[in-house]
């Protein structure tokens, strides 16, 4: 992709993210570097450096665009399990893939190894305000499996190949372990929001 004509900030910004995003998918966290960004989108490196401060900067904001991508699609994917649309699995395969496929895993990994300490804070803000956004922030078991099912997609990720093999398990074990948490958090939840509404 490249950009010829001068683009309002916010729109050169996003372009930036998404070449820093297809870098990440492609290549590997340590491609999203400013000058690679740069050459993807036929911006200077001085450029980037005005958006984002530095390299951290521009991959924390990366951090920060996957998870609210991921985010609202993890949103809809809830909203559609909860009216009977989707599927517990439908999510679980969402959250796995946000971590594997799009390369969140790998870049939070990536920036904690690089010495950028906060490089988590825009994921574990997203997901809290979806949590929230959705109405499961009052519900113990909501907020646990939520954490659970996070902290498993990371972990897959990152060792979920290999260690299955070691196993000698399926690929898609911890996939499957996953939705039976989920399923199981969801009719607690249901059967305490039962007993609730029975009190008097």
């Amino acid at each position: 992709m490249s950009i010829r004509k001068r683009l309002p900030p916010e729109e050169s910004r996003m372009a930036a993210l998404e070449a820093a995003r297809g870098l990440l998918v492609e290549t590997g966290p340590q491609a999203v570097t400013l000058k690679a960004v740069a050459g993807r989108i036929g911006r200077t490196h001085a450029n980037l450096l005005h958006h984002f401060g530095s390299a951290a900067g521009l991959q924390k904001a990366l951090a920060k665009h996957l998870a609210e991508t991921i985010c609202a699609t993890i949103r809809e994917a809830v909203i559609a399990s909860r009216s009977g649309i989707g599927s517990p699995r439908d999510v679980v395969d969402l959250t796995f893939d946000a971590f594997d496929k799009e390369g969140a895993g790998a870049l939070a990994s990536w920036m904690l190894l690089s010495g950028n300490e906060d490089a988590l804070d825009p994921i574990v803000d997203t997901i809290h305000d979806l949590v929230v956004d959705l109405d499961e922030y009052q519900s113990d078991t909501q907020r646990s499996t939520t954490l659970a099912l996070t902290l498993m997609a990371l972990g897959d990720a990152l060792m979920g190949g290999p260690l299955a093999q070691a196993l000698e398990l399926p690929r898609d074990a911890a996939r499957d372990r996953a939705e039976k948490m989920l399923v199981e958090g969801i009719v607690q939840a249901q059967a305490g929001a039962q007993c609730s509404s029975q009190q008097p």
